[in-house]
């Protein structure tokens, strides 16, 4: 019987700390032997790559950091036997169009395939087919919209849009036996899925695919069966030395197992360990999967997701009220010393319902976004 075995990682971001080991191919002390030997057993390996390899900076104007690692990093990127990268991210386009530039042409100077991003919007919308023992494999990389997105004339990641991913999976699905999508969204440092995504990702499943994998969460997350297929709500990180985040401490190495007929996961526990990463002992590992499973049973109950995001939402609401008001340094001190009570006592009930309707509606979000691009750009 015909058998596939594709190693699917998180986030593979070579970070100042380890672009010495990266750069020389370190891969034992970067990942140890066991873990070594896993990738070695594999058929396929596919990870997120989530910075531009460039040699010069060019910084866009975005929130967060402008991810960089030198090109000579593809040295450990290739030891670890990597076959396709997904490009499809909210880093790709960190150093502009000539680190996406150069990302590509290092990739291609070294035999590796990637998917997700490319010249222009069709070209970063193409999948990419991957074919032995008889099967056909599509592997389709889409983002959520934020600053490093393809348009028709522009360099870019390709975005998640209801009107044309959809169609592309399905199409895709007529040509493979098996359709895994790759999708790069969902809230950083939140385990569970929200409404919206979970909907989106079943869609997907419906259009033809047999595995989603959400990343860019930064955590392990949940999973779901869904349509005989499987939705993965954050891995975590693969390689990422980059915060001391309890969320950034563990990961999941999925083992994807295809025959002529199924497919199956193995979901391989991970830990950070130094400037590198290793296979979680054990008891580690036990701990693990256990509170994964516990939170992918949770997620079997549709009011759980909406309750469990409903407070999350209302958590987060002083952080992104604090950034419509525009961060003012006085009026962060104040609130401070009011021990944040400040922020929700300057927008009246009409204020907010203003803003919520602003943001809801597809017409004015569609128009808000549009004047705060020229702002910016002006």
């Amino acid at each position: 019987m015909a058998k596939l075995n594709i190693l699917i990682g998180g986030d593979l971001v070579p970070t100042k700390s380890n672009f010495a080991l990266v750069n020389t191919a370190n891969t034992a002390e970067l990942l140890g032997d066991d873990f070594l030997d896993i990738l070695k057993q594999a058929d396929f390996r596919v990870f997120n790559l989530e910075v531009p390899l460039s040699d010069r900076e060019a910084p866009i104007r975005k929130c967060g950091p402008n991810l960089i690692a030198p090109t000579s990093t593809i040295n450990g990127i290739k030891k670890i036997q990597t076959d396709l990268l997904t490009l499809a991210n909210n880093h790709i386009l960190d150093q502009g169009e000539q680190g996406l530039h150069s990302t590509i042409k290092v990739l291609q100077d070294n035999n590796i395939d990637y998917v997700g991003a490319g010249a222009n919007l069709n070209e970063a919308a193409q999948p990419f087919i991957y074919e032995s023992n008889g099967m056909r494999v599509g592997f389709y990389a889409c983002a959520e919209h934020e600053f490093t997105i393809a348009t028709k004339h522009s360099p870019g990641a390709n975005p998640f849009d209801p009107l044309d991913s959809l169609d592309h999976i399905s199409e895709l699905k007529d040509k493979c036996q098996y359709v895994i999508v790759l999708y790069h969204g969902g809230k950083e440092h939140y385990r569970y899925p929200s409404p919206y995504l979970q909907k989106v990702c079943r869609r997907i499943i419906d259009k033809g695919a047999d595995l989603v994998v959400c990343q860019h969460s930064h955590c392990i997350g949940a999973f779901e069966n869904y349509n005989e297929s499987t939705i993965v709500y954050g891995q975590g990180n693969f390689l990422f030395d980059y915060s001391e985040s309890e969320f950034w401490q563990t990961s999941l190495l999925l083992n994807v197992i295809l025959t002529d007929g199924s497919m199956s996961i193995e979901y391989i526990p991970i830990v950070k360990q130094g400037r590198g990463i290793r296979l979680a002992d054990k008891q580690h590992s036990e701990e693990i999967l256990r509170d994964f499973y516990k939170r992918s049973d949770q997620i079997l109950n549709e009011s759980f997701i909406q309750q469990e995001y409903d407070k999350f939402a209302a958590e987060m609401l002083e952080g992104y009220l604090n950034a419509f008001h525009g961060n003012n340094l006085l009026f962060r001190v104040l609130n401070k010393l009011c021990r944040h009570r400040l922020i929700t006592k300057l927008y009246s009930d009409k204020s907010l319902t203003i803003i919520q309707n602003f943001v809801e509606c597809e017409a004015h979000r569609e128009l808000v976004i549009r004047g705060l691009k020229f702002k910016s750009n002006e």
